[in-house]
């Protein structure tokens, strides 16, 4: 043989050794180790008893880890997209989920859907959607295991273990609301392996598997739209492989590509026009984005290496262009991808690729794409579920590699005691962190302990303080809040509605003021402030807040059922009938709407529809005192005084202090000619409300038909001073 032939071949032995992620020597080493006996090794003839132990033991060791989310409660979010999700028992929600804008939140019907179902089995009990979460967390972790086998890098079940129990992925797993990235790494995960099957394929099936991929890939940005990295990760795959790129494989990937990107600029679409990621806070240009990328990715590996104070939500960073030190990081890029690039002579491509993979599936989430969030934070935990398989890759072959080193001998007993090493306190973490997300206080407070300038954990902290009555403690983290952002609209709204609470109106409506200067699209702010300046006779001012709340938030129905109710308080019952009538759309389980749509019926003389809204607002909440007062006046109108006579004293009875229920009671009976009973129940009304002007005039002129002249003549004389008082 010649000694170019000799080369070549050398070559060639070189190449293949090296597509793996330890040098030739390294895997030379681990075959001469029998596949039994490593973890991870499984034979190529198909899964026998020891892989399905191996599969069992990850998926034991995940659910243990993560025990404590089992009776673990709802946190932040999970009302908009599980508890006060209409979408999820609506009639036509399924309709809605896929083809409108009514989601929560952004477009990911396929979450959606998955919600629905699980609502429809365990209604709204949190361990059914707990629960599945980490089913498929243990599930991902299964398929992770299987693709990094399938492309023959070692120890792929330890990579899969530190996947499946590090405690940066808890975030992802313990809130309900994170559905979103589970849900979308098992579809991703499934898309490469069936790729990577019609790649290998050579038969017509592999046209089956091609379309699997295809469907698999829609699915998982149904899912959560940044698989858009999909393209990236199946050329890798290939490129990993030394698979050669030709254009037919490369036109293979096309479809994705245009999936991807399709679904990515609805996703960017929605960010921006209803997620509303515009502004002076997401103003930044493309130096400033690449500063943050770059201090981003430290960032995600430096809890991946260690995760300690992980938090909820950390610190958003101050980053500017002019500032040197906010290069370091990008300099420290630079030079780590040409370190990677010079090893790939050394370990092969499986360091360039891993590398290449976590910084691709990281890249929708470091900052060229605005996201809502970033108003809080650069960087989050669930950001790099996907994104952590490529590190735990390296990580897990170059722990197999030093083992077998080591001690060839004790190879198993070697690597079992590394796996240990590794995944024991993992593991303890991650159990440990998954109690931060028990409840939404528990999350707050776990949150400022580590990140106290935290405006966003400190407002939250406060509506959870306000929930439960703790009115003082509210309004001190709200005003903690503020003293970090002064600048906090919703902080400022929630100020004011704590004062509400605490009976102090006048401070209530300054914060209102102030939350509708910095963001006039808070429709509540609109609602509340709108309510108090009604109840203080500035019905105007009331009445503009209230259409700008309709106007913000055109499906809420509480702002419909105010602005009618305000208008028909201002003798406008033609306009009110517009906005009540809606909310009762929106809202047909609202007792309160269909007493005051019922009521503006009855004003238009409209009484025997009136009478039947009144019927159903008394089938949705038989014990309603104000439901059996308007069906009484309903019935009046109509003509049926005996029948509301009924109904008149059912609502005395449920509210004995029902001044003006009693009045109308004793005018029926004044009507039916029950002069006797009548004034006994206008000295009822009195009783409750002595300065009401319209009583003592009835009661004057029931005395006067009974005879009782002089008695008649002290309440009409009463009456007429009330009535004086008042029109002064």
């Amino acid at each position: 043989m010649s000694g170019r032939a000799k080369k070549k071949r050398r070559m060639e032995r070189k190449a293949i050794a090296g597509s793996s992620l330890t040098s030739a020597a390294e895997q030379q080493a681990a075959e001469t180790i029998p596949a039994p006996a490593a973890l991870g090794a499984i034979s190529s003839r198909g899964p026998d008893w020891r892989s399905w132990l191996l599969a069992a033991l990850l998926v034991t060791m995940t659910v243990l880890a993560y025990q404590q989310v089992w009776h673990a409660g709802y946190i932040w979010d999970d009302d908009k997209y599980v508890t006060e999700n209409p979408l999820l028992s609506a009639p036509d929600g399924l309709q809605r989920i896929w083809f409108s804008r009514d989601s929560p939140s952004q477009y990911f019907p396929l979450v959606y859907t998955t919600f629905r179902l699980e609502h429809g089995i365990w209604g709204l009990n949190p361990a059914g959607y707990h629960w599945v979460n980490v089913l498929l967390h243990a599930g991902n972790a299964l398929l992770v295991w299987r693709l990094l086998r399938r492309l023959a890098v070692p120890g792929a079940w330890l990579a899969a273990a530190l996947f499946a129990l590090h405690p940066v992925n808890v975030e992802s797993v313990a809130w309900i609301t994170e559905r979103k990235n589970v849900l979308m790494g098992l579809f991703f995960l499934l898309t490469l392996l069936a790729f990577l099957r019609f790649d290998e394929e050579k038969s017509r099936r592999r046209w089956c598997y091609y379309a699997g991929a295809l469907l698999l890939y829609a699915l998982a940005l149904f899912s959560k739209t940044t698989a858009c990295t999909m393209p990236a990760a199946l050329l890798l795959m290939l490129w990993c492989k030394r698979i050669p790129i030709t254009a037919g494989r490369v036109a293979s990937v096309a479809p994705f590509v245009i999936l991807g990107l399709g679904m990515g600029l609805l996703t960017v679409w929605w960010e921006r026009n209803i997620q509303g990621t515009q502004g002076e806070l997401f103003a930044m240009g493309i130096t400033e984005r690449l500063l943050v990328a770059s201090r981003a990715i430290w960032f995600y590996l430096s809890k991946l290496l260690w995760p300690a104070e992980l938090a909820f939500s950390y610190p958003r960073w101050e980053i500017s262009a002019s500032d040197p030190r906010d290069y370091v990081p990008l300099l420290l890029l630079f030079g780590a991808a040409a370190a990677v690039y010079l090893a790939r002579r050394f370990v092969g491509r499986g360091l360039e690729t891993a590398a290449i993979y976590f910084v691709a599936m990281l890249s929708p989430m470091l900052g060229f794409i605005m996201l809502y969030t970033f108003r809080y934070t650069f960087v989050a935990d669930h950001y790099q579920y996907l994104a952590t398989v490529g590190p735990f890759a390296v990580a897990a072959a170059l722990a197999t590699a030093a083992a077998v080193r080591t001690s060839r001998r004790y190879a198993l007993a070697t690597r079992v005691f590394v796996a240990a090493a590794l995944l024991g306190p993992l593991g303890f973490r991650t159990w440990q962190q998954c109690a931060i997300y028990h409840d939404e206080e528990t999350l707050w407070r776990a949150t400022i302990a580590v990140n106290p300038s935290s405006w966003m954990a400190r407002n939250n902290l406060g509506i959870v303080e306000l929930r439960r009555g703790a009115i003082d403690e509210a309004i001190a983290q709200f005003t903690a809040a503020l003293e970090i952002d002064p600048a906090y609209a919703e902080a400022h709204y929630n100020l004011g509605n704590a004062f509400v609470r605490k009976g102090t109106v006048d401070q209530a409506i300054v914060h209102y003021q102030k939350a509708l200067a910095l963001n006039p699209k808070i429709a509540g702010a609109h609602l509340n402030l709108g309510r108090i300046l009604m109840r203080g006779g500035r019905v105007s001012e009331a009445i503009l807040h209230l259409r700008n709340a309709v106007v913000v938030a055109p499906q809420e129905a509480a702002a419909h059922e105010a602005l009618g109710s305000a208008l028909a308080g201002s003798n406008r019952p033609a306009e009110a009938l517009e906005h009540l009538t809606t909310a009762a759309t929106l809202a047909p389980s609202s007792v309160v709407v269909q007493n005051n749509l019922g009521n503006t019926l009855l004003d238009l003389g409209r009484a025997g529809e009136a009478v039947a809204l009144f019927q159903k607002a008394l089938q949705l909440e038989p014990g309603n005192a104000e439901a059996n007062y308007n069906l009484a006046n309903g019935l009046v109108a109509l003509g049926r005084p005996e029948e509301a006579l009924r109904h008149y004293r059912r609502a005395v009875e449920l509210r004995p202090t029902y001044g003006a229920a009693r009045n109308n009671h004793a005018n029926t009976l004044v009507q039916l000619g029950r002069i006797e009973e009548a004034i006994v129940e206008y000295q009822g009304a009195l009783a409750v409300r002595p300065d009401s002007s319209t009583t003592h005039k009835n009661l004057g002129l029931a005395l006067q038909r009974a005879g009782r002249v002089d008695e008649a003549i002290t309440h009409l004389q009463k009456a007429r001073e009330l009535e004086s008082q008042t029109a002064r």
